[in-house]
């Protein structure tokens, strides 16, 4: 049996330190002349059109139209990539790279993305901790608004990557309840970690199949997979 495993990017493999919320509101200054709220606005565990959508709305009382939602998201990347390789609170995740060192190596592992970022956006993000090498294939929030077609997506494009005669396993790992909502509608196993947008308990409250504290151990994700076969 071959498992896809689906890694969220924001506060599961890494945080950028607010390199995104600063991205979108040097966009929407350049853009529109106004000061977007953001502190009221959902930003873990989203889509980035999700988010854009909101902040428009807060900002400048009307959804945006098509053209310049493409206006935002063009400035929103050119932002993204000053942002992140300055942001002063960059970090990567406890036991990360080690973990993806340890999964790639596996014959019965590959490494995939399922993120609500935009995928220019992931790897910007990625990049900066040169973790994008480990992750071929993904779904992303410039495929699909909606976070549950985005991980169905990665899926897709994960089974292409293995041999047909061999069983696949689909395991979603990320920070919020709404990897686990929406990994569980796509078919996915899914393991919750406790590392950024949402707490143990809420997380707890969300039903994963596994909940870690974090990905610092490996042999516990190894576990899960030994468990699970």
């Amino acid at each position: 049996m071959v498992s896809l495993l689906l890694f969220d990017v924001d506060g599961t493999l890494i945080h950028t330190g607010g390199a995104g919320i600063r991205a979108f509101q040097r966009t929407f200054g350049e853009l529109f002349r106004v000061t977007v709220p953001t502190d009221g606005i959902r930003f873990h565990g989203r889509t980035d059109l999700e988010i854009l959508e909101d902040i428009f709305v807060a900002g400048l009382a009307r959804p945006p139209r098509p053209e310049e939602v493409q206006a935002i998201c063009s400035r929103y990347l050119g932002y993204l990539h000053d942002e992140v390789p300055q942001s002063p609170g960059y970090r990567v995740m406890p036991g990360l790279p080690r973990l993806l060192e340890v999964l790639a190596g596996r014959d019965e592992v590959r490494l995939g993305l399922a993120t609500g970022n935009l995928e220019v956006a992931a790897r910007i993000k990625l990049s900066r901790a040169d973790l994008n090498r480990y992750f071929s294939f993904g779904g992303f929030g410039s495929d699909a608004k909606d976070r549950t077609v985005l991980i169905r997506k990665a899926i897709d494009r994960g089974k292409r990557l293995v041999d047909g005669s061999r069983a696949i396993r689909v395991i979603v790992i990320g920070d919020t309840d709404l990897d686990v909502a929406c990994g569980r509608a796509a078919g996915a196993m899914t393991v919750a970690v406790a590392t950024g947008g949402d707490s143990w308990e809420i997380l707890q409250q969300a039903s994963p199949d596994h909940l870690l504290e974090d990905l610092s151990r490996p042999e516990e994700l190894l576990r899960i997979l030994q468990e699970s076969v």
